[in-house]
């Protein structure tokens, strides 16, 4: 990412970020503020939320923010977020579906989907076709969706996406909703291209960053290893954060790409196209796990074409 493209003014622009409150989501929220745009801060704590803001705008007075609740593991919560959201912002130009779990023991969302499924990517599903409308009256409209090197290792149990059978294993499911984003995201592409919708859906991921997702995971294990262990090698949130800021903000950036670090491993580094992995980009997997969605959310998208 260039220096003028850091600085690039967002003023006038309308973002939603899931996650706001820390970590990738906090440094995505504030380098846009600081760049003009109105930034819908999306968070499952709204106090939590209000401190970030009020971190913020102690360093940018008159950033233009405000926190909305959202809990992306309960269905309900997406659609009053929408509503709401709909209501007051007839225009979105970005929604940065950053938020995720990671590696919690098994448990079940509201509406008994397990959780990092539910969270990661059932609610951004979710949250996406609900905002399609006022996203596709935006100005260079996009959806960001935030995956994971982890998407590589990860497969879709489409015989046992909740882990009932006794196969779940904490970071085995994290991987499962990553590659989930990544093939929800080429979906994405594919099916608003085919509409000839304006909105462009981009992926990114961080690399490797130490945020509280890793040493704040349930399972001690993960928290040891990526909280402790390996945390001298990551990154910081602001620096993990500009795949996400560029593929929400460069005008370069064209639909169906995947952005992340251009360092050794993809691990670190400045913000290029790079590979998803098969999987993630097979046409039949990306049908079946968008049907699938449909279903467990009841959501379905209005592309113009199905108007």
């Amino acid at each position: 990412m260039t220096q003028h493209q850091q600085r690039a003014d967002q003023t006038g622009r309308v973002f939603v970020v899931t996650g706001a409150n820390s970590g990738l989501g906090l440094a995505t929220t504030r380098a846009l503020a600081h760049r003009g745009a109105h930034v819908i801060l999306a968070v499952r704590d709204t106090d939590k939320g209000a401190r970030a803001v009020a971190g913020i705008t102690a360093e940018q007075p008159g950033a233009s923010l405000e926190v909305r609740r959202l809990d992306l593991a309960d269905l309900d919560s997406v659609r009053d977020f929408a509503d709401q959201v709909r209501r007051d912002h007839p225009r979105l130009d970005v929604l940065v579906n950053n938020a995720g779990v990671m590696a919690p023991p098994r448990s079940l969302s509201a509406q008994g989907h397990e959780v990092q499924f539910a969270a990661n990517h059932l609610g951004h599903f979710a949250l996406t076709g609900l905002l399609l409308d006022p996203l596709a009256a935006g100005r260079d409209p996009r959806v960001v969706t935030v995956s994971s090197l982890n998407h590589r290792k990860g497969r879709i149990r489409f015989d046992d996406i909740s882990g009932e059978r006794g196969g779940y294993s904490p970071m085995g499911f994290y991987d499962q909703s990553k590659l989930a984003n990544a093939v929800f995201g080429a979906e994405l592409h594919r099916r608003l291209t085919e509409a000839g919708s304006p909105v462009r859906s981009v992926l990114a991921h961080p690399g490797y960053t130490a945020t509280n997702l890793q040493t704040s995971a349930p399972t001690g294990l993960v928290r040891l290893m990526f909280g402790h262990v390996l945390k001298p090698l990551a990154q910081s949130p602001d620096r993990g954060a500009l795949p996400q800021l560029y593929a929400a903000t460069d005008p370069s950036v064209e639909g169906g790409q995947f952005i992340g670090p251009d360092g050794k491993g993809e691990l670190r580094g400045e913000p290029t196209q790079v590979g998803l992995s098969p999987a993630a980009a097979d046409a039949e997997t990306g049908r079946r796990l968008w049907e699938l969605s449909e279903r467990l959310t009841g959501v379905r998208f209005a592309f113009p074409a199905s108007v």
